[in-house]
């Protein structure tokens, strides 16, 4: 069979517990360079991996998307069975299909759910420690989810994320829908829309849960987004290990498939 040239898209979840993120970069562990490595070693050339978005140190994901370019002979069927054999235990390829030309995991996304675990006990079980931030405190459920109502809509969220050390554009975001809900000890927070701006999500949960706790009002989400300023020590960032990158939609990869579950 003669090598053929195409782009594929994957589904990707990892353990973010060991890596710097997802980005590649130099001298230490990335999500994006152990994909880039395994697949250039499948290939016998150099590949590079596009993903749907970046994720912190620490952060998880159970449906991040990417796309690559790649030459082979081998199958798509083949490249995800040879991924998942070379990949270290805490990166796994979910699917791998054939994509079109135009197919771009960033740009042709138009919908993302973020989904931040907190186990709410005295002690956090040891192994939920690295996938659940631990709030030992009570925390009232109907104040949250009445703070959490005001973040939905088109808003400024300026108040609401951290300084990227780089230039972006504005800050105003749609936010679709944020719920709340709770099962024994765990507190899930969903949170969906079409694009989130460096450590939004860690945010709206931090400050969140300061409502939970009674150290603030619902009323002051509505508050901090109508004055859109800079982020203050008043919304603080909540811990990296409760957050995973839970689903990315698309209106169209290939013929068949039109968006992606996790």
């Amino acid at each position: 069979m003669e090598a053929v040239k195409r782009r594929i898209k994957m589904t990707v979840a990892y353990d973010g517990s060991a890596y710097a993120g997802w980005q590649l970069q130099r001298d230490v562990a990335s999500v994006q360079g152990v994909l880039e490595e395994s697949l250039g070693k499948l290939v016998g050339a150099e590949v590079r991996v596009n993903g749907s978005g970046r994720t912190d140190r620490g952060v998880h994901a159970r449906g991040q998307v990417a796309h690559a370019d790649v030459t082979t002979r081998m199958s798509e069927k083949s490249l995800l069975m040879g991924l998942n054999a070379t990949l270290p235990p805490d990166v796994r390829v979910l699917s791998l299909v054939k994509a079109r030309p135009d197919f771009d995991a960033r740009r042709s996304a138009h919908g993302k759910e973020y989904r931040y675990f907190v186990w709410n006990d005295r002690q956090i079980l040891p192994d939920r420690r690295l996938y659940a931030a631990h709030v030992y405190g009570d925390l009232d459920l109907e104040r949250m989810r009445e703070g959490a109502k005001r973040f939905v809509g088109t808003h400024n969220f300026a108040s609401f994320c951290a300084n990227p050390h780089r230039k972006i554009g504005s800050t105003v975001r749609i936010v679709t829908a944020v719920t709340i809900s709770k099962r024994g000890k765990e507190i899930t927070f969903s949170v969906k829309g079409g694009g989130f701006l460096y450590k939004q999500v860690r945010s709206m949960v931090g400050f969140l849960l300061r409502i939970g706790a009674g150290e603030d009002a619902p009323e002051a989400v509505t508050e901090l987004l109508d004055t859109a300023q800079p982020r203050t020590a008043r919304v603080p960032s909540a811990p990296a290990q409760g957050l995973f990158l839970w689903k990315v939609w698309y209106r169209s990869v290939t013929p068949k498939e039109v968006a992606h579950e996790a």
